[in-house]
């Protein structure tokens, strides 16, 4: 499913770079700094307005949206959001960059990867879905960007491995990825046997597996010191019947 270019606009200012105290002044007044850069031109230190880039970034095509930049003084151009980062407490957007985008050039992008259907694995053979890849890398046009590829599981049984080459996409799109990766598979439930409270004060009353074994090993030592002494006692029988005799 390609994306449409979106015909929303994000306004940006230029900004001073370089210094920590002018990007926390651009915060305090309610943007966030950014940087853009690409075709061709010179990277340029700009502040936008985080409400603005959430409604980007949270929009069908996310990150991949291609949107009019709107630079005050009369710049304006194609790009979209390559990088950003979040505040790691608050999760306040911090800081993006951006990349001018030449409409007639390709460009390399990761898409996500959604599974569709009802696995015949899970329905029947009663195994779980475990998808080992979410998102693979493509090549093409900015107008040919997929928001998503709808990779169809209905046919997985245990054994069988869904590859990145049976994903679904049009002429115009190359996937970069390595066709052979594996992408989801049906796999076994695997139960956990989880302790219950009586059972692990049932255990820890109980004597160390250890000490059991050590004590038996001392009985039986003691058991073998004893034995010299029961076989004195059965050679001191031939000198009492010598006795017996002699009377």
């Amino acid at each position: 499913m390609a994306t449409t270019l979106e015909q929303n606009v994000l306004e940006a200012q230029p900004r001073e770079a370089g210094t920590k105290n002018h990007a926390r002044r651009v915060r305090r007044e309610g943007k966030i700094p950014a940087v853009v850069y690409g075709a061709g031109k010179d990277s340029l230190p700009i502040a936008v307005d985080p409400r603005h880039v959430m409604r980007i970034l949270n929009s069908e095509t996310g990150h991949n949206t291609i949107f009019d930049l709107a630079l005050s003084g009369g710049e304006r151009s194609k790009a979209m959001i390559v990088d950003w980062q979040y505040e790691p407490i608050k999760g306040k957007l911090l800081h993006i960059d951006l990349k001018r985008i030449a409409l007639d050039k390709v460009l390399r992008v990761n898409v996500p990867i959604f599974l569709v259907g009802e696995s015949a694995g899970v329905k029947q053979e009663g195994g779980i879905m475990e998808q080992m890849l979410r998102e693979v890398e493509v090549e093409c046009l900015p107008g040919d960007i997929p928001t998503h590829f709808d990779a169809d599981v209905s046919h997985l049984t245990f054994g069988k491995v869904l590859r990145v080459s049976e994903l679904p996409h049009s002429e115009k799109i190359k996937i970069l990825t390595d066709p052979n990766q594996p992408v989801a598979h049906v796999t076994s439930v695997k139960e956990e046997v989880v302790a219950t409270p009586e059972a692990v004060a049932a255990e820890a009353a109980a004597p160390a597996e250890p000490e059991v074994i050590k004590k038996g090993k001392q009985e039986t030592e003691e058991e073998g010191a004893e034995a010299p002494a029961g076989k004195a006692e059965k050679a001191e029988k031939p000198e009492k019947a010598e006795k017996k005799e002699k009377k």
